[in-house]
């Protein structure tokens, strides 16, 4: 009899424990969080700190879900879907939010910051970024912190002394209208294209080339198809972590604190692997074959002028002034080494 009893409460205990974890997992939030890079890319690392911090924090009624590489569709795709609650999270450069908040184009002007220190001290005090996240909400998304991607760069099939080398041949990019006037003044003609497709474009000879971060280009390999890697840091490209409105609003307040904890910790891991990364990936692309230069910018600086003109006249020179004056004071206050 104490056997069957014992049986009996073992049985009772496991069934019991069964059901309160299916409970447990009944009342947990399943989070699609979409991204475009690979996963050996320092953004990919972030997202899952992030995940890991999101499920600590929540004590696991929130689980996030990463999908990386383009799965659920490219930047553009991730940012709609957004708007409509079909993605939880993505993270991106901001330009790629710019259809929704056109103002920040202006955030992708060429050559406004130099170092990175000047590029976080823009992204966490600027009064006038601040102005345009705080517009994401009622488009049906949210920011939550910046995380960082780096400074944007070329590859290409042949080397990139000048501009002079730009005429007449196709490089890649993504939709954003800042982007394009400055690669077409540069003298490119810009080809756009969802960052997984890039890899083989280049291979077939669609495009000459392309431009990213190091750590985009590194971990997608650019350098394979494209040796020539020019560090012009023609852009500051962060990427901002954003949450669906929809998705906000189905969390409890205790959630909410968690994920912007998760958010900002992930943002510091973030800034820190990119910046503390880039010369130790720089190296090994050399070391595997690829071509790195530094060219001498004052040519690219003056052949992008008038793309600030263009800014002034299409979004008037009160809105550019205003941003450009907190930038020269963040250049100032944080100067370049």
């Amino acid at each position: 009899m104490k056997r069957q009893f014992k049986l009996i409460a073992l049985v009772t205990f496991a069934s019991m424990a069964v059901l309160v974890n299916t409970a447990l997992a009944a009342n947990t939030k399943v989070l699609k969080f979409s991204h475009t890079d690979q996963i050996m890319g320092k953004r990919h690392e972030a997202a899952v700190l992030f995940a890991n911090k999101v499920k600590e924090y929540t004590k696991g009624s929130c689980e996030v879900k990463i999908y990386p590489a383009g799965q659920l569709g490219d930047d553009t795709k991730a940012i709609e879907q957004l708007k409509i609650g079909g993605v939880d999270f993505t993270v991106s450069s901001t330009g790629s939010y710019a259809p929704h908040i056109e103002s920040l184009n202006l955030a992708m002007l060429p050559f406004i910051v130099e170092t990175y220190e000047q590029g976080w001290k823009l992204y966490d005090t600027s009064k006038w970024l601040k102005a345009q996240f705080a517009k994401a909400p009622a488009k049906g998304f949210r920011f939550l912190s910046t995380w960082e991607a780096g400074f944007r760069c070329m590859t290409t099939k042949e080397p990139l002394t000048s501009p002079k080398d730009a005429q007449g041949k196709k490089l890649r990019s993504f939709s954003n209208e800042m982007m394009r006037w400055t690669l077409e003044e540069i003298g490119f003609a810009v080809q756009i294209m969802p960052l997984p497709e890039v890899y083989l474009a280049i291979q077939q000879g669609t495009v000459h080339g392309q431009e990213n971060p190091i750590d985009t280009i590194y971990s997608n390999k650019f350098y394979e198809v494209a040796p020539y890697v020019t560090m012009t840091n023609h852009v500051y490209s962060p990427i901002p972590l954003t949450i669906s409105e929809f998705t906000w609003k189905r969390l409890s307040a205790a959630e909410k604190k968690a994920v912007l904890k998760a958010a900002k910790e992930a943002s510091t891991y973030s800034r820190t692997e990119v910046k503390n990364n880039e010369l130790k990936q720089i190296a090994d692309m050399q070391a595997k074959g690829a071509k790195i230069s530094k060219p001498n910018l004052v040519q690219f600086r003056e052949a992008v002028k008038p793309v600030y003109e263009k800014a002034r006249q299409k979004y008037g020179v009160k809105e550019v002034d205003i941003f450009l004056k907190e930038v020269e004071a963040i250049r100032k206050a944080v100067p370049s080494k």
